[in-house]
């Protein structure tokens, strides 16, 4: 069983200060994925095994069973006043992306001591550990792929039925309840295709338009937002939103 646990912390600083914690003592007990036995009770956080850290928030977790591998979605952190000058403004509004793992035992995804740079393609020294937007690192691991910023990937589904087409077969739904800037995208279900357990190619919307409204010059309320996935014994896939309560199903019509 594995359970993520995500950080209280958006960037483990030091109160007040654009400084990070050294050591970042949040890691011994959060951001990150946790394992624990399945057919045992009465278990305690102690009698986990902390499986992959590094990792935000991870609020999309699932097994891929072609590459008999669990994958989870990482919160992106977000950059503020507190941040050197590089990282406001529009850097401040397009980075860092948001990403999918591939987990592993020992895995460690670099938060808060990196962060991925989509548009650098590179994962980079965060400012509270002396990075300038420049400083690359190659001591964490890398994404399976990554997102635009700020879309808040929420769900994580790796389809296993057999309504769709055969591409769509192992391959993965994300589900985004935010809303990035470059390029303007959001409140979208998107989907990522594997083959044979790897990664086949760049990810693509799949669904679109929940907000009911243009996202790049919104003029009223959303009417939806998508939150959460669940595939059906049929193959249909069940879309959660967060603001109605209302639940979608999609399904293929040849």
């Amino acid at each position: 069983l594995y359970v993520a646990i995500g950080s209280w912390s958006d960037a483990c600083r030091q109160p007040n200060l654009a400084v990070g914690t050294p050591g970042c003592p949040i890691l011994d007990s959060a951001a990150g994925i946790w394992k624990f036995k399945a057919d045992k009770l009465n278990q305690n956080f102690a009698d986990g095994i902390r499986f992959s850290t590094g990792i935000k928030n991870a609020v999309g977790i699932d097994y891929n069973p072609a590459s008999k591998t669990v994958f989870a979605t990482q919160h992106g952190r977000s950059f503020d006043k507190l941040s050197p000058p590089y990282f406001t403004g529009q850097k401040s509004a397009e980075l860092p992306a948001e990403t999918i793992y591939e987990l592993k035992q020992g895995l460690d995804a670099g938060w808060p001591y990196a962060y991925y740079d989509q548009q650098l393609k590179k994962k980079m020294v965060s400012p509270e550990y002396g990075g300038d937007g420049k400083t690359s690192t190659d001591k964490y691991a890398d994404p399976a792929i990554a997102f635009p910023g700020h879309l808040a990937p929420n769900d994580l589904l790796f389809y296993t039925g057999n309504m769709f087409p055969k591409r769509y077969k192992n391959g993965a739904f994300v589900v985004f309840h935010g809303r990035a800037i470059s390029p303007v995208k959001g409140y979208l279900v998107a989907f990522v295709p594997f083959v044979n357990g790897k990664l086949s190619a760049d990810w693509e919307i799949f669904a679109d338009n929940f907000t009911g409204s243009d996202i790049e010059h919104p003029t009223g309320p959303m009417k939806y937002r998508p939150m959460g996935l669940a595939q059906g014994p049929d193959g249909a896939l069940y879309v959660a939103d967060d603001l109605k309560g209302a639940i979608f199903k999609i399904v293929y019509n040849k």
